[in-house]
């Protein structure tokens, strides 16, 4: 096995901040993807991962990522949630890789519902 020298050891560090930052603290946008173990069997972990790459790639800093459990929506699995500060929460539902990164473009940086995967507009909440 391959030793590390201090500069590897730096970018295992710089690398695990960039993600640190992308699950917690505050941002303009939030992006949720529910995890239970029918969005998993459905390709949510694939969801996650594409985004993530993604947000790396385009050295987005100001949109959380982070994951839930079930949704309740089985049938309508892989899903995520976007919430853009000021806006109403928007979910989407039968996810892909492809579609993750067309609503990362088109809703959280351009602002566009993209209503072709769009579940619903608003939030579940009764007052």
């Amino acid at each position: 096995m391959k030793k590390l020298k201090i500069g590897d050891l730096e970018k295992i560090r710089e690398k695990a901040r960039r993600t640190a930052n992308l699950r917690q603290g505050k941002a303009r946008a939030k992006i949720t993807v529910h995890m239970g173990t029918c969005g998993i069997a459905a390709g949510a972990r694939e969801i996650l991962t594409a985004l993530m790459k993604e947000i790396e790639k385009k050295k987005i800093k100001d949109v959380i990522v982070t994951t839930s459990g079930c949704a309740g929506l089985c049938s309508r699995e892989p899903m995520a949630t976007v919430e853009i500060t000021g806006k109403a929460p928007v979910k989407y539902v039968d996810l892909d890789a492809a579609k993750m990164k067309k609503i990362l473009v088109n809703h959280v940086l351009k602002g566009t519902v993209v209503k072709e995967y769009a579940l619903a507009i608003g939030s579940e909440r009764t007052y």
